[in-house]
Parts: C-alpha cells; structure tokens; sequence
C-alpha cells in the first residue's frame, strides 16, 4: 500500500480511542476498507493512486475474504470428521480389538489372542510366550506370514501339553526374512469397554489391564 497521509492516521485513530481491539475476519476487512476509503477521500489530487495500487489492495480485500470462507469450510469439515471419529469409537464399545501390547490372559483354559503387525514378508516367524515369573512355558513357530496385521491364537497348553494356569503371560515375537531380523509390532487382545473425550481427542477405554488407547491404535477389530 502507499504511504498514508497524516490525516488519514488520525481519522482511524479518532475511532480507534472509543472502540474495542478487533480481531475477527470481518472485521479486520471493515477496518481495511475504512483505510482504503480514507486514504482515497484523503490522497494528493496532484499525486492520486495509481489503478495497479488500488487494484492491488481491492484484490487484498478479497483474499482476505477468501480465506475467512475457507476457515469457516475447514471448520465444518473438521467438525463432521470429529462427529464421524465419535460414532465409530461408540460402535466399538463391546468388541475386542488387537492394539499395540504383548500380554495374553488365560481364563478356564482359554486364552486372548494375539497378533502381529508386519511391515514386509516374513519368512519364519516364531513366536515364546513366558510366565509372571519371566519363565518359557510355550514356544512355537508361525511360519511365514504376509506383511500388514494378523491375528493368533493359543491353545492355553505348555509345551509339555497340560493346561496353562489360569494368569497374565508375556508374549514375544521374532520375525526374520532371508537371515535378517524384522522390524514388528506386537499385539494384544483387549475389549472396548467405554469411550471418553480427552485433550488428545477421542480415548477408548480397554479396562485396567491396558487403560486407554487412541482410536490409531486399533489395527484390528475381533
């Protein structure tokens, strides 16, 4: 913009002194259109504006106004996602899903499920489940598997084939391709028991075992 004349200084400032700070989008272009107007009323008569400056601020005016439509757009679309984020995290309550974790719980001779999430093919996969007291109660391998997210279960026997006690066992997994070992995720069984809303958004509640999850952190529902 060009340079403003004294006067139009002060007729901006003789409002500025009975009026509050302005900060929203229409009203910052009220105040530039009230700049440019007084600029006009107020310019050299020897030395008017020249057609590119004002063509110049008109154009500023309406960038302006653009982008306040476009926050305003973002905004709603911001909103439905939120809306469609919170109906999905609902119709999971009930179900179990597999989230980043190594625990597998035995109940009655029945144990969670497990999982695995590869970034490549793997060509041996094997797979030692241990007690609460650090020690091997089974191992067994998996073979090769796919890249991406799969599901496992345990009988609940040892490897000397009576029944596991029932208890919290630690599950590791090892995964290799062409002698090399690969990078993995290790999942673990846990029922959606509730939703609730944090600071960090939407939280699934998984009970005391795992506490809360993000709804990213399910990578597959059971």
């Amino acid at each position: 913009m060009s340079t403003i004349d004294t006067s139009v200084v002060n007729a901006l400032n003789g409002n500025a002194g009975t009026t509050q700070s302005k900060n929203t989008a229409e009203e910052l272009r009220e105040n530039f259109m009230t700049l440019l107007v007084t600029q006009l009323q107020n310019q050299d008569p020897l030395k008017p504006m020249e057609n590119a400056e004002l063509t110049s601020q008109l154009a500023q005016i309406n960038t302006l106004n653009g982008i306040e439509e476009l926050n305003t757009t973002l905004e709603s679309i911001t909103g439905q996602i939120d809306e469609s984020q919170a109906l999905q995290a609902a119709a999971l309550v009930g179900h179990g899903v597999l989230v980043p974790g190594n625990q597998v719980l035995v109940g009655n001779q029945v144990a969670t499920a497990f999982g695995i999430e590869l970034e490549q093919p793997a060509d041996q996969v094997s797979v030692t489940i241990t007690n609460s007291s650090g020690q091997v109660v089974r191992q067994f391998d998996l073979g090769g598997l796919d890249a991406g997210v799969q599901s496992f279960a345990w009988d609940a026997t040892l490897d000397d084939g009576s029944a596991a006690p029932d208890g919290s066992y630690t599950v590791s997994i090892e995964a290799s391709a062409d002698g090399k070992a690969l990078s993995l995720t290790t999942l673990n069984y846990a029922e959606v028991s509730g939703v609730t809303r944090s600071s960090e958004g939407l939280r699934l509640d998984l009970g005391a075992v795992q506490g809360s999850v993000a709804l990213a952190d399910i990578r597959q529902i059971l």
